[in-house]
């Protein structure tokens, strides 16, 4: 893979070198010191892997510009993954680069399901489930719609559904996305550059360059010699790196757990309802996500004032501030919030206590997809606790103060 990049026009690779750590696995290590904002790698356009190139291509190329409905862009670049993987020649550079990637991944749609049950009741369990049913119709689609016509594309035996859930992998784990000038994204697998590991330790460090449409790496902090080379995937809770990328942070502080609130249009006063929202930025269904630093942000408390408005609150209220409504609206408001937590919490497999005291005895093997599943769930179980307990709090400032005025007007 090395020789082909550097024929296309690579920049950097003599720098660098593809080393197993100890951790991390298989990444990047620099041969000499660089200093933070320094450009490491460059990689030209003609090596990566766009769906430009995928229309580009002479015999896959038109396939998928004739497919109605037209791929998307993910499944047009999984398509163009395993068609390249399959040639047997004209290919060579970019099979070099197909050959180099991981053989399998452990993602959680490739969990055995008693090693995904360990977090069943999280976003991550519902997700995934959901994924395997739209992978498999995704799948099925494609087959008719690219091969169909075009039985000598792709041999099914080297297009199975095991084969598009690989290629969907690589592209969820390794590829780049980018904002083009006028807003436009841009998704693109980068050769090389995508054997990088993750590390919140670094700043983020790829950019696209519209002129050229190549991708570089700069360098997130200093290096010496030997340093294993990061990027920065951002902040990315433990649901989403084990969905996407195959791997968790013990203790990440960046987990989360994304609220879902929904209101039926047959409700009482939708249209109303409806309105005011907007004037909040929401919507009847909105999903708030809920942090370790904020696990009750302000719009989880908007909606859910707007929602238990009645008709009297209505005649009055002509716009949204982040302030209660009303002490009764607030104690339903709060009320509900501590019940419905409550409730979302006990429909986790493995309550928390259990968890903390399973990892601690080593029921699940370090670094396993049981172990990585337990810490999803355990991330997700704090971040609500933190929520029901803010919401707790919430609720007895409110009681205590209309406690505080029937005593004060009591004594009077």
């Amino acid at each position: 893979m090395e020789s082909w990049l550097r024929e296309s026009g690579a920049v950097g690779l003599e720098s660098l070198e593809l080393a197993d750590f100890p951790v991390t696995g298989r990444g990047v290590k620099t041969r000499k010191h660089f200093k933070r904002g320094e450009t490491i790698l460059t990689i030209p356009h003609s090596t990566l892997w766009t769906a430009e190139h995928a229309y580009a291509d002479p015999t896959l190329g038109p396939v998928i510009r004739s497919a109605s409905p037209p791929p998307s862009i993910e499944d047009t670049l999984a398509v163009h993954l395993l068609f390249v993987r399959s040639r047997k020649s004209g290919y060579d550079g970019p099979r070099k680069h197909v050959a180099a990637l991981p053989a399998s991944y452990s993602s959680s749609i490739f969990f055995a399901e008693d090693e995904l049950e360990v977090c069943a009741g999280t976003s991550l369990y519902t997700i995934t489930k959901q994924l395997e049913l739209r992978i498999e119709a995704d799948y099925k689609s494609l087959i008719v719609r690219l091969l169909g016509q075009n039985p000598d594309l792709l041999p099914l035996d080297e297009f199975t559904i095991q084969d598009y859930k690989w290629a969907l992998c690589t592209i969820w784990s390794r590829a780049m996305d980018f904002t083009l000038p006028g807003g436009k994204s841009l998704r693109l697998l980068t050769p090389y550059a995508d054997m990088l590991n993750h590390s919140s330790e670094v700043e983020q460090c790829h950019a696209y360059d519209a002129s050229s449409k190549s991708v570089s790496i700069l360098a997130g902090k200093d290096y010496e010699a030997g340093d294993q080379v990061f990027i920065n995937y951002g902040r990315v809770p433990n649901n989403r790196l084990l969905r996407l990328y195959g791997f968790i942070i013990p203790g990440n502080p960046d987990n989360s757990y994304d609220l879902v609130l929904t209101t039926h249009s047959v409700a009482p006063f939708f249209e109303q309802k409806q309105k005011l929202w907007a004037l909040a930025g929401l919507d009847s269904t909105s999903t708030i996500t809920l942090t370790i630093t904020d696990p009750l942000p302000k719009h989880v408390l908007q909606y859910l004032r707007i929602q238990r408005l009645d008709e009297s609150d209505l005649a009055v209220l002509t716009s949204v501030t982040d302030a209660k409504i009303s002490d009764s609206n607030e104690t339903e408001v709060l009320r509900f919030l501590i019940e419905s937590i409550g409730g979302l919490l006990n429909s986790f497999g493995i309550q928390l206590e259990k968890l903390e005291e399973q990892l601690t005895e080593g029921v699940y093997p370090s670094g396993g997809n049981a172990w990585a599943a337990a810490h999803v769930s355990l991330g997700e179980q704090q971040v609500l606790r933190l929520a029901r307990k803010r919401a707790e709090d919430l609720l007895a400032a409110v009681e205590g103060k209309n406690g505080s005025d029937g005593a004060s007007k009591k004594g009077s």
